[in-house]
């Protein structure tokens, strides 16, 4: 078979590395790709993001499948597009891709359909949003409607706070058009988990968890990131909390998408709070999450592709996934600077012996050799029987890349 992956992020390297891997593939084309992509087995780098050109290209080549790893695309009504011409793609139509697109919507369809989540208003007016801040609970929400690249979510402790959310999204407009619109929500405390789940619009088949760590610095310090590290399983999800998961947002969820008559045959990635009071859906996503992604397919010992497959022909309930009883750890290696500035174009070097332990991010091939693209550069996997041994792979794998100014935390996997 032949596949299009559309993306270009280590999300997209974790995806080519475990498609590769079944015996069905002959050739995955990636759009745009990155460095990682464009060195693995079976693989070859396209440079088209536009739509069109993507559906020319996949009539040309005959692709059997496209896969469509980022948000964007989604959003924008890849897969209505695809399907209108003759295309098998995997990934929600654009009606169901609104539960990531726009967070106001979001929030109705889980109250509509009683899913579990926090309070919340929405806003089309600054003053209005403003003048809410005098009366709400602190510490408070504040969330741009619109896609914002995983940026545009501020905890507030302090109306002070609060307000400058609002100025910067509704007025200052630094999401140019995302925060437009917003939404101020309760806050919620406790632990988070992530629960990337798989659903034909029939059946919904969650993935083993994880349990991202966003802040920049050790012990979740310092500004939010698009993520610096993913342990899976998440030792947090018991068997309890999954329960009360499957029974108050996932199975509701299918109602909605049933109910609603969304064409969804792709990823939803629930973000969920564990709290003392119960676990609740914080947002949807419509696709992998990175670096999320990174550690639940090394433990995936099941074919993605055949499981891609059943989701199409909607058989997704004759489907039992196979999962590596261990623990994964990935550490992302960023950039000195990031998440602010930081210098690209620096060479990376990998130990052969670590090769298929590294997925790139931001990282480009150039002549031959591979450079720095971009904040989060690579991600690097440590696996064991067991938490300690797992973090202990992964710390020692790191040794064996290098590149000017790479920069890790140095606790993911340690909880206190």
């Amino acid at each position: 078979m032949k596949l299009l992956l559309i993306g270009s992020g280590g999300r997209e390297h974790a995806l080519a590395w475990k498609l590769s891997k079944s015996k069905k593939v002959e050739k995955i084309f990636i759009a745009p790709g990155n460095g990682g992509t464009a060195i693995e087995k079976k693989c070859e780098n396209i440079n088209i993001t536009d739509i069109d050109e993507l559906i020319k290209f996949a009539k040309q080549e005959i692709i059997d499948i496209t896969i469509v790893g980022p948000e964007d695309p989604l959003t924008n009504g890849i897969v209505n597009k695809f399907k209108q011409n003759g295309l098998k793609i995997f990934g929600p139509a654009q009606n169901g891709a609104m539960l990531e697109g726009s967070k106001s919507f979001s929030k109705e369809f889980m109250k509509k359909y009683g899913v579990k989540t926090a309070e919340y208003e929405v806003f089309y007016d600054a003053d209005k949003a403003l003048k809410y801040l005098n009366t709400c609970l602190y510490p408070t929400v504040v969330k741009a409607d619109g896609l914002a690249a995983g940026k545009g979510v501020a905890i507030c402790n302090t109306k002070e706070e609060a307000i400058k959310a609002v100025k910067s999204y509704m007025i200052d407009d630094i999401f140019k058009g995302a925060g437009q619109k917003i939404v101020i929500e309760e806050f919620l405390e406790g632990v988070e988990a992530s629960i990337l789940s798989i659903t034909d619009g029939k059946t919904i088949i969650p993935f083993i968890s994880a349990k991202d760590h966003k802040q920049i610095f050790d012990s979740g310090r310092g500004p939010n990131t698009g993520g610096m590290g993913v342990l899976a399983p998440n030792p947090y999800v018991t068997k309890d909390i999954l329960k009360d998961f499957e029974e108050n947002i996932m199975d509701k969820t299918l109602v909605g998408i049933i109910q609603e008559g969304f064409d969804f045959k792709g990823i939803i990635f629930f973000g969920l709070m564990i709290t003392k009071k119960g676990t609740y859906l914080l947002e949807y996503n419509v696709r992998m999450g990175d670096p999320e992604t990174q550690s639940v397919l090394y433990l995936m010992e099941s074919d993605l592709l055949e499981v891609i497959e059943a989701t199409l022909s909607e058989e997704l309930d004759k489907v039992d996934i196979k999962w590596n009883n261990g623990v994964c750890i990935n550490v992302v290696l960023a950039s000195d600077g990031y998440p602010g500035d930081f210098v690209k174009g620096y060479e990376i070097k990998i130990d052969d012996k670590i090769k298929d332990k590294v997925f790139l991010a931001g990282a480009k091939l150039e002549d031959n050799i591979l450079k720095t693209n971009g904040g989060r550069v690579l991600s690097v996997i440590g696996l064991g029987n067991t938490l300690e041994e797992a973090r202990e792979e992964a710390y020692e794998n790191i040794k064996g890349v290098t590149f000017e100014g790479a920069y890790c935390r140095k606790d993911i996997g340690i909880f206190k």
